[in-house]
């Protein structure tokens, strides 16, 4: 019998898949707990239309993290930070005071966890910074901290 899983079942395959079990495993396990329902073609054109709508939205994500990266891409953030009398900073410059810098350039927030920073920022001048859009989308852009 053909069934389509409604969570991940051990030994029979990961939710919305269709495999094949035996008849007395579905109608006295499987459909009982509710982890299956039959793979008839009303189930299985819900499970199509599902799909596509899931793959949709992924799409509308990535068409959304491109349109943001570029906006990322022609930002500048400008950092003041004070410093003690020989010249060097308080401190560091932090992910968090980039995030919240690009937040306000770009007027969308943005997550510090997503900034990738190669070295601690201690110094004055331009740093190039890498922000983690999505998995294969990133932005570079420059960091400009004075005092």
């Amino acid at each position: 019998m053909k069934v389509i899983l409604l969570c991940d079942v051990k030994g029979q395959g990961k939710k919305d898949q269709i495999v094949e079990v035996s008849d007395g495993y579905a109608r006295n396990f499987l459909f009982p707990q509710k982890k299956a329902v039959a793979a008839d073609a009303k189930a299985q054109s819900e499970l199509k239309s599902k799909e596509e709508a899931k793959q949709f939205r992924i799409n509308e994500d990535r068409k959304a993290a491109q349109a943001l990266a570029e906006k990322i891409k022609a930002a500048t953030v400008e950092i003041t930070v004070g410093h003690g009398q020989d010249g060097r900073l308080y401190g560091s410059v932090t992910s968090k005071d980039i995030a919240e810098a690009l937040s306000k350039i770009i007027n969308t927030p943005v997550d510090k966890r997503k900034i990738n920073l190669k070295e601690s920022i201690k110094a004055y001048g331009n740093y190039e910074v890498e922000i983690k859009l999505l998995l294969d989308i990133s932005a570079k852009f420059v960091v400009k901290v004075h005092g």
